[in-house]
């Protein structure tokens, strides 16, 4: 609730929620305004390519939801890690998700 408190999403600059397990990756544009979700990728999607390795997922997933607000001409967002430490997965999916265009 603290992160929530100071993150916030609108429409022209929504919050990328991640959430991580041990297995799986799942990262959500939300628009906190409105309460939806305009992009969203996964790695138990079956497009995610089945990769085995989790940090290669998690670029794969950063350049896929960039992509996604890209075309939706959204290029600036606000990075909500959702109380995991930035680093490892993380930090690989932020890092991808600039490198695609996104401006955090």
């Amino acid at each position: 609730m603290r992160l929530r408190n100071k993150v916030k999403g609108t429409a022209e600059r929504p919050r990328m929620a991640v959430c991580k397990s041990n297995r799986n990756i799942v990262v959500q544009c939300i628009d906190d305004v409105s309460g939806c979700t305009l992009a969203s990728a996964s790695s138990l999607a079956k497009d995610a390519g089945g990769v085995a390795d989790g940090r290669e997922q998690a670029r794969m997933l950063g350049k896929s939801v960039a992509e996604k607000l890209l075309s939706e001409n959204i290029d600036t967002v606000v990075f909500d890690n959702g109380g995991f430490g930035y680093n490892g997965k993380i930090k690989d999916l932020a890092d991808a998700a600039r490198e695609a265009g996104l401006k955090f």
